[in-house]
């Protein structure tokens, strides 16, 4: 796959922002979890987008405590995994259940939680918090059977229409994607992007049977009925959960220095749907 590195070239022009610069809501931005994306690496774009908007951003290094949260609008937490090297089952929870009745406390209470996940292990290694929200994720790799671009738009039907993508003056009608899981969400959710039949979720036991050409031995489930972003309330307080990393990502790769994330020519739309996912959260939109 080649080495992935921020783009620091990135950027995205907001001509109203949201608040005045450093006015806005404090976001915590997780990096104690073994986390994959942190603001000094893949996810510098996202800190300076939201930054941009008039966010406080900080990232954390601190196990999730009450004391952690307080003052927080909105916890972040991106590809946290159970261990940085070791991938492979059995799967595990990446947060312990002191910090699981946290994070359910407190978003009941009216905290936001971005709960953004990622192929195994990264969806294994957040399955047991998503769990106290009703949601399953599945430990696997989402894969098109086709090899196309993954383009989730409103034409295909698999970006649906709902408060975050239809949001009056700031309409999403596509986003990228690049592989990452999917999740079963409970009735009361809404569904942001669907899976569908053009994709399989790979289940391999050990992460180095995803090759290329994938071996016939690799057990799989359809993407039928599985989706990779909805939002719901719970309590008092909302959830986003997104089962794809690289979208709010803006990164470059390999000796070719492909755009990957919000910097990619077909992925225009991706820093405004982050946007409103941010609002949405902040009971803005």
């Amino acid at each position: 796959m080649g080495q992935q590195v921020a783009d620091e070239a990135f950027n995205y022009h907001i001509s109203a922002p949201q608040y005045r610069t450093a006015s806005g809501p404090i976001i915590i931005f997780d990096e104690a979890h073994n986390n994959a994306s942190t603001l000094r690496g893949a996810y510098a774009g996202f800190g300076k987008l939201l930054t941009s908007d008039g966010y406080k951003i900080r990232s954390s290094a601190e196990k999730v405590t009450f004391e952690l949260l307080k003052n927080v609008k909105i916890y972040v937490t991106g590809n946290a995994m159970y261990d940085m090297e070791d991938w492979n089952l059995p799967a595990r929870s990446a947060f312990s259940q002191e910090e699981i009745n946290v994070l359910s406390k407190w978003v009941a209470s009216g905290g936001s939680l971005f709960m953004v996940t990622d192929h195994m292990p990264c969806g294994a290694s957040v399955n047991e918090l998503a769990g106290r929200f009703g949601i399953n994720i599945i430990n696997g790799f989402a894969i098109r059977t086709d090899g196309l671009p993954e383009v989730f738009s409103k034409g295909k039907h698999n970006l649906k229409s709902n408060e975050i993508t239809s949001a009056r003056g700031k309409e999403i009608d596509s986003i990228m994607c690049w592989g990452g899981t999917g999740f079963i969400v409970p009735p009361q959710a809404h569904v942001i992007s669907a899976l569908g039949e053009n994709y399989h979720i790979y289940l391999p036991s050990e992460v180095s049977q995803i090759k290329k050409r994938l071996a016939d031995t690799i057990p799989y489930i359809s993407g039928t009925g599985l989706v990779n972003g909805a939002y719901l309330s719970f309590g008092k307080g909302r959830i986003v959960v997104f089962g794809d990393g690289a979208p709010f990502s803006a990164q470059i790769q390999g000796i070719k220095s492909a755009k990957r994330g919000m910097n990619h020519p077909s992925a225009t739309q991706n820093a405004q749907f982050l946007l409103n996912i941010i609002h949405w959260l902040d009971r803005k939109l």
